[in-house]
């Protein structure tokens, strides 16, 4: 039987399909700037760039790609244009991708991949909270945000393996690149579609959380602290990569796919602990850190079997960190501060995560135990103040 197309749809129905809407979007998106940072270091090197040049502009990418969300999230809650600015992030960014099949030497290219970074550090704060105002009227916090990463995640699942099946038919990254402006140009379709569909998001939200504070509260910091701890223990995929090659413990040919597998898994665990997120709160994280912790040693000191397992947790952590991250920051500080609190979040957590990939890469030519006991110890330190978190949050929930 049909839908009555005049029976009106419920408020949860809406919100669930505003959130499915923009994670298909952030799947186009991911297929097509994951795919392209699959090979852009090999073509930055085959455009005439030193390992040094590559390693700085990639870092240096990252670290403008956080950085600036804080100015993005300030600006969308002072301006409350929160679709023009998302919009034009999203067009930046899809741009910029494509273009790299023209770029005739590796400084344009260089350009092309921070202006990349650029957008996203745009786009993600305000469409976060675009998302957090239907989060709860979807099925909670977690659900939705979980439900977003999945997408999310699989787009960098697909996009890698699309631009490995290019470069092994046609063996040309121009030809990869330019390929990839498919999925960003079905990125902006759907982009246009839901502006069009739901252009005042804020109206899903029909009962936003009672603070009593018009600033960020403490809270807000000390679970910043946790995360960066975190981010900080996390080691780059392209250190890992090296990793992998240098000891011959991975066949180079299944580097990427052991990068397929861990996105994979980082997309499944965000909707599973998305829903423990808005079963138990902000609790799960102490189990799930504790169990993330241990990638380092399965990766660094793993045969090929236990390496891919160290990997699959590795994608874990970085999936359901940033399905948690934004579901459990939207109830803690006040509705007109969301962008603001995401882009300081955010950023914080990149520079954490820039700062420990710095320290990690120098100790590895040192010692490989060295940097997986500072690892494990960079996130297990986080365990205590998510505890301290936890109780807080019970105790403002507590009737």
């Amino acid at each position: 039987m049909e839908r009555d197309p005049r029976k009106p749809v419920s408020p949860r129905t809406k919100a669930l399909r505003f959130i499915v809407l923009v994670g298909v979007m952030s799947f186009f998106a991911d297929f097509t700037y994951e795919g392209s940072r699959s090979i852009i270091g090999p073509y930055l090197g085959l455009l005439g760039a030193s390992a040094a040049a590559i390693g700085i502009v990639t870092g240096f990418g990252e670290l403008l790609g956080y950085g600036l969300r804080v100015a993005s999230g300030r600006f969308a809650d002072r301006t409350g244009q929160f679709w023009p600015i998302t919009i034009v992030g999203y067009v930046v960014q899809m741009a910029a991708v494509p273009l790299l099949a023209l770029a005739g030497n590796w400084p344009v290219a260089a350009a092309l991949v921070i202006l990349e970074r650029v957008g996203k550090a745009t786009r993600n704060p305000p469409r976060d909270v675009m998302l957090s105002h239907a989060a709860k009227e979807a099925g909670g916090y977690g659900w939705a945000f979980g439900l977003h990463e999945a997408l999310d995640q699989s787009g960098a699942l697909v996009g890698p393996l699309i631009v490995a099946g290019v470069m092994f038919l046609r063996g040309d990254y121009r030809v990869a690149f330019a390929v990839l402006a498919v999925p960003a140009v079905l990125t902006l379709a759907v982009l246009a579609t839901a502006r069009l569909r739901y252009p005042r998001p804020e109206e899903l939200e029909h009962e936003a959380p009672d603070l009593q504070t018009s600033g960020l509260p403490r809270i807000f910091f000390v679970y910043l602290a946790g995360a960066a701890l975190v981010a900080a223990g996390f080691v780059d995929f392209p250190l890992i990569a090296f990793h992998f090659a240098h000891t011959a413990s991975v066949d180079p040919g299944y580097i990427p796919v052991f990068y397929s597998v861990a996105m994979a898994v980082g997309g499944s665990g965000s909707l599973v602990f998305g829903r423990l997120f808005d079963r138990f709160g902000i609790g799960i994280l102490v189990p799930l850190t504790v169990v993330t912790a241990l990638f380092a040693p399965l990766v660094f000191f793993g045969d090929f079997p236990v390496a891919l397992v160290g990997m699959a947790l590795w994608g874990l952590g970085i999936g359901v960190h940033e399905s948690i991250i934004p579901a459990a920051v939207a109830p803690m500080v006040p509705r007109g501060r969301r962008a603001s609190a995401y882009g300081l979040f955010t950023a914080g957590y990149g520079v954490a995560w820039f700062a420990g990939s710095v320290a990690i890469g120098l100790l590895y030519a040192v010692s490989v135990p060295v940097i997986v006991v500072l690892s494990i110890v960079l996130e297990l330190s986080a365990i205590p103040i998510f505890l301290l978190v936890a109780r807080r949050q019970r105790e403002v929930d507590a009737p």
